[in-house]
C-alpha cells in the first residue's frame, strides 16, 4: 500500500504533510465522513508514513521496504494499535478499550497507548468505528485524550462528528473527508467487477454520493424496490404516512442488527426524499407562467403538495432536520414514523406541527 492507493483525499494529504514539514502534528485526530470513502485506508497510510524508519515523515513517502513499513501493511506492527467494532457486536465492547473486568487498565487501546514505543519514536493507535462506542467506552476514551501519551497520534475514524461526544469533539482535531468523485467511484466500481460496463457504473456512480458502502446498498433491488415506493407515494396528494413508515421500516428490518447499514439505507431515503422536494420547489416557482399550462411536471407538483411553495419548502426543511436526527443516533424506528408523518402534514398545510 502507497499514498497512490489513497484517491480523492489529496488537500488532506498536503495538509499532514505540511503539519509534519514544521512539526507541528497533533496527538488527536477524528476523521470525519460518509462510510466507505478511505478513510481507514488514509489513517493507515499515515500510520506507515509516521512509523518508517528510512525516509522522514514529513516527506509523506515511505519506503515500503523496511521491516516498519511491511509490519504496518500486515497490521502486525507494535507500535500500530487498531480496533474496531467485532462483526458480532453492535458496540465496540469496552475491554478493547481498557482490559476486562479482571484485568482494567492492564490491556486494551488505552493502556497499550500509554506505554513506550517498541521500536520507533512514535506510538499510532486507530480506532475505527468510533459510532459504535457506548457511554462506558467514551468516557474511557476521553480519559486518554485528556492527556494524550507523549509522542502518539490518536485517529478516531467515525461517519458524523455529532455522534461523538462534545468533550471528545473538542480535544480532536477534525479532518473532514469530501465524498469521492464519482469518476474515482466509477473506476473502483468496475475494478471491483460489481457492474458490467462503463455507462452503469457512472450511473452508479452518481447515484452513490461518493461512496462505496451506499454504491455497494444501492446494487441491492430491495432498496431500489422501496425507493420507488416511497417517491411513488410522496407523488400523491394524501400519501398514508403510516402505511409508508410500515413498508420502509419492514425493509430496515430485514437487516437485522447492522445499525450501520440500516442508517446508511435510510439516509439514502432522506436523501431522495429530499431530491424530490427539491424538484418540486423548482416546478412550483414557475406557477403562473406560460410554461405551468404545458409542463405535467407543475401539475404533478400541485397536486403532490397543496401547500404549494411553503409545503415543499417545508418539506425539504424536514428531510435536513431528519439528516440531523439520524446523524445524532436517532432511534430509527420512531425517526422513520414521524419524518413520514411530519412531511404529510408539511406537504398539506405548509408547515410541521410542533408540541
Amino acid at each position: 500500500m502507497n499514498w497512490d492507493d489513497v484517491l480523492g483525499h489529496d488537500r488532506i494529504r498536503e495538509m499532514f504533510a505540511t503539519a509534519l514539514t514544521k512539526n507541528r502534528l497533533a496527538s488527536t485526530f477524528l476523521f470525519v465522513g460518509p462510510a466507505a470513502i478511505g478513510k481507514r485506508k488514509f489513517a493507515l497510510m499515515l500510520a506507515k508514513t509516521l512509523l518508517c524508519q528510512n525516509v522522514p515523515a514529513y516527506h509523506m513517502h515511505p519506503c515500503g521496504n523496511c521491516e516498519d513499513c511491511k509490519q504496518v501493511d500486515a497490521q502486525t506492527h507494535p507500535d500500530l494499535l487498531t480496533v474496531s467494532k467485532p462483526k458480532d457486536k453492535t458496540r465496540i465492547p469496552v475491554e478493547l478499550l481498557i482490559g476486562d473486568g479482571q484485568h482494567r487498565m492492564e490491556s486494551g487501546l488505552c493502556h497499550d497507548i500509554a506505554m513506550r514505543p517498541f521500536r520507533g519514536q512514535r506510538k499510532v493507535a486507530i480506532l475505527d468505528d468510533a459510532d459504535d462506542l457506548n457511554q462506558e467506552g467514551a468516557n474511557c476514551l476521553l480519559k486518554t485524550l485528556e492527556e494524550p501519551p507523549v509522542d502518539s497520534v490518536i485517529i478516531l475514524i467515525s461517519q458524523s462528528e455529532q455522534r461523538q461526544l462534545p468533550t471528545i469533539r473538542s480535544r480532536c482535531q477534525i479532518i473532514r473527508f469530501a465524498p469521492l468523485p464519482d469518476e474515482i467511484v466509477s473506476n473502483l466500481l468496475l475494478e471491483l467487477q460489481w457492474v458490467a460496463d462503463k455507462p452503469e457504473a457512472d450511473k452508479l456512480a452518481r447515484q452513490s454520493k461518493g461512496s462505496l458502502a451506499r454504491a455497494d446498498q444501492l446494487r441491492d433491488e430491495g432498496l431500489q424496490g422501496i425507493a420507488e415506493v416511497l417517491l411513488s407515494a410522496l407523488a400523491k396528494r394524501d400519501f398514508h404516512s403510516v402505511q409508508m413508515a410500515k413498508d420502509v421500516s419492514d425493509y430496515l428490518t430485514k437487516m437485522g442488527d447492522d445499525a450501520p447499514k440500516k442508517r446508511e439505507a435510510l439516509s439514502h431515503l432522506i436523501e431522495l426524499a429530499a431530491d424530490f422536494y427539491r424538484n418540486q420547489l423548482v416546478y412550483l416557482t414557475k406557477l403562473g407562467t406560460e410554461e405551468a399550462s404545458t409542463e405535467p411536471e407543475i401539475r404533478s407538483a400541485v397536486m403532490a403538495i397543496p401547500a404549494g411553495l411553503d409545503g415543499a419548502a417545508a418539506c425539504l426543511e424536514r428531510c435536513a432536520e431528519a439528516e440531523i436526527q439520524l446523524d445524532a443516533n436517532a432511534n430509527i424506528a420512531t425517526l422513520v414514523e414521524a419524518w413520514l408523518d411530519d412531511l404529510a402534514t408539511a406537504a398539506r398545510s405548509g408547515f410541521v406541527e410542533t408540541i
